[in-house]
């Protein structure tokens, strides 16, 4: 049994050791467009609401093991979002900085699909309050959430994806008279393509 267990773990040994010869790094750049939508707490039904389209660019990186399928990538991407509320834009501009980890199942030599989930951090650029005509909002500076997407992977240089961007909590308040009114989570669709070098 002690020979069997053994044999076991030296196999399992060179293939870790094997694993990280095959893996891969590659670099390049992603960008597409975010269509973000707002979900309200304690305000009023008669509360008009409506989508935010931004857009979203910058570098990427990501990490794969080719035989196994598993990945992690990773990108710092200037980033607008925000929501419209009775007419009122509240935007938000920041570094969005997505970190996923990224199972691909091959179809072909040159077709893949994949699924990702991770992380995803935002640091907004513009200053918390914002004083709009009906009211004022006070945004939350630092925004964490979680990501789940899709995508396609075709000839090994081009990706096009679907994400769908939670926080885990509330991205702004409402202000009226400086008295809070009520709070907002900005929930965000992006629509991608990278091209990896």
């Amino acid at each position: 049994m002690k020979k069997i267990l053994g044999v076991l773990l030296l196999i399992a040994l060179c293939a870790g050791m094997a694993i990280p010869a095959q893996a891969q790094i590659h670099f390049g750049v992603k960008g597409g467009l975010n269509l973000s939508k707002a979900s309200f707490s304690n305000v009023g039904d008669n509360f008009k609401k409506d989508n935010f389209t931004g857009f979203f660019i910058g570098p990427m990186a990501e990490f794969t093991i080719p035989i196994v399928g598993l990945g992690v990538d990773g990108a710092l991407l200037f980033s607008q979002r925000g929501i419209e509320a009775e007419g009122e834009k509240i935007k938000q501009t920041g570094l969005d900085i997505p970190v996923n980890l990224k199972y691909t199942i091959g179809l072909g030599d040159f077709l893949g699909l994949y699924l990702a989930a991770g992380p995803d951090f935002y640091f907004d650029f513009a200053k918390n309050k914002q004083v709009l005509q009906n009211f004022d909002t006070d945004k939350k500076r630092t925004e964490v959430g979680i990501n789940l997407g899709a995508g396609l992977k075709l000839i090994n240089h081009l990706q096009v994806g679907v994400n769908y961007n939670i926080p885990l909590g509330d991205s702004g308040k409402f202000l009226v008279d400086g008295a809070e009114s009520g709070s907002y989570k900005t929930k965000t669709w992006q629509v991608s393509a990278a091209y990896i070098f």
